[in-house]
């Protein structure tokens, strides 16, 4: 089912690449496509009968874009032409990035009533026409992120929930699933190696102290041959790692459903979390945080948050947030006020997209603008020029 039709033995002969390769998934394949476009300044996608806009991935190198409405995948090129959608399913399909090093577009998928959390991994290179089954063409394969379904089902003292009235709140953290997605180094090391990193949803609740924190999980994809498994809600699979590569812990304030949408930016050396508004009186409140990825996680308590079994103080690697943009004196967060949590992509050279959802007539639409870093902390992103698209290919290379 996953397999190109006699495309798995030449991906066997590549090195270097994921061993998704061997699925014959997807794998890069712009070398002979041309000299790419330049990025616009602007795209509008939709509308759709569907969920809203849920987060992006661009191609650079191909020149395309793909939007997640929910329960649709729209693929762009450069040009604004629609080349095709993939639909069908009936799960949450969220935050997306593409993954230059095998091709492959990456984004969270939840069936929240089975406990299923999982990476879905896309040959977008097969989005080339519209409407097509999502569950019938064997596009997208998946695998399930059992810490996500651990942290899903405990209690607030990380024990197993339903418990009678009076027990401690469920979903530890205030772990709603999953949403945010991106791809950059290892917390810590920003020379190194890429992994695919997975920002928690976090139920909002203004009344527990234990939902603070953004909870970020790392994974290396390159071994996840063996967990891929086809996408099939009849019969929903586990088949995935055992526990991530790292998993840590960033204090925003609570937020509603946690990180939107995840993504690195080279050229800072920083992870964004888009989120939306939280509801917490004393806190800030801020839509949009940075990490840089020199930070070092260190061991620590978590605030708010109780041990195994009501214990005493729960522990974890914690990132500060980076000494950037808006400071809030009283609690010492910072971040900036900024809608990122539909759509946020960096492309490189201070260049970003960023998108807005809008909705009419009971469908869905987005509209995308490349935006560049400005480093203010009032408003950190400004429209970008035709100059600086135009330019875009040169400092890249092409």
């Amino acid at each position: 089912m996953f397999f190109r039709n006699g495309a798995n033995e030449a991906v066997l002969t590549r090195t270097g690449f994921s061993l998704l390769l061997a699925l014959g998934l997807c794998f890069p394949m712009h070398e002979a496509l041309g000299a790419p476009l330049p990025p616009p300044l602007g795209q509008h996608a939709g509308p759709w009968a569907s969920g809203h806009v849920q987060g992006i991935a661009v191609d650079v190198q191909g020149g395309y874009i793909y939007y997640s409405f929910t329960n649709l995948l729209a693929r762009y090129d450069f040009s604004g032409k629609l080349v095709g959608t993939l639909q069908g399913w009936k799960g949450h399909l969220g935050d997306l990035d593409f993954n230059p090093a095998d091709g492959c577009i990456y984004g969270s998928l939840e069936y929240k009533k089975d406990n299923a959390f999982y990476i879905a991994v896309i040959d977008g290179d097969r989005i080339d026409r519209v409407g097509i089954d999502a569950l019938a063409s064997g596009i997208i394969g998946t695998v399930h992120l059992p810490e996500v379904a651990r942290d899903f089902v405990a209690d607030a003292h990380g024990q197993a929930s339903g418990e009678p009235e009076g027990a401690p709140p469920p979903h530890r953290y205030g772990t709603s699933g999953i949403d945010g997605v991106g791809f950059g180094p290892r917390f810590g090391n920003a020379a190194g190696p890429h992994y695919l990193t997975v920002g928690y949803g976090v139920f909002s609740d203004t009344a527990r102290p234990d939902n603070d924190h953004q909870v970020l999980l790392q994974y290396d994809v390159r071994d996840w041959a063996r967990y891929v498994r086809p996408l099939d809600e009849r019969r929903p699979h586990y088949s995935g790692p055992a526990a991530a590569h790292g998993k840590y812990f960033v204090r925003t304030g609570n937020t509603t459903y946690g990180i939107q949408n995840l993504a690195y930016d080279p050229g800072l050396q920083r992870w964004f979390l888009g989120t939306y508004r939280g509801r917490k009186d004393g806190l800030p409140n801020y839509t949009l945080f940075a990490v840089d990825a020199s930070a070092v996680p260190r061991a620590g308590e978590l605030a708010g948050v109780p041990g195994p079994g009501g214990e005493g103080q729960a522990r974890g690697l914690l990132l500060p947030l980076a000494a950037d943009g808006l400071s809030d004196a009283a609690t010492g967060i910072r971040g900036w006020h900024q809608k990122a949590d539909v759509g946020f992509q960096p492309i490189g050279h201070g260049l970003f997209y960023l998108a807005r959802d809008s909705a009419r007539e009971g469908k869905q639409a987005a509209e995308l603008t490349l935006m560049r870093w400005t480093g203010d902390a009032r408003q950190p992103f400004a429209p970008a020029t035709q100059d600086a698209s135009a330019s875009f290919l040169s400092h890249t290379g092409n």
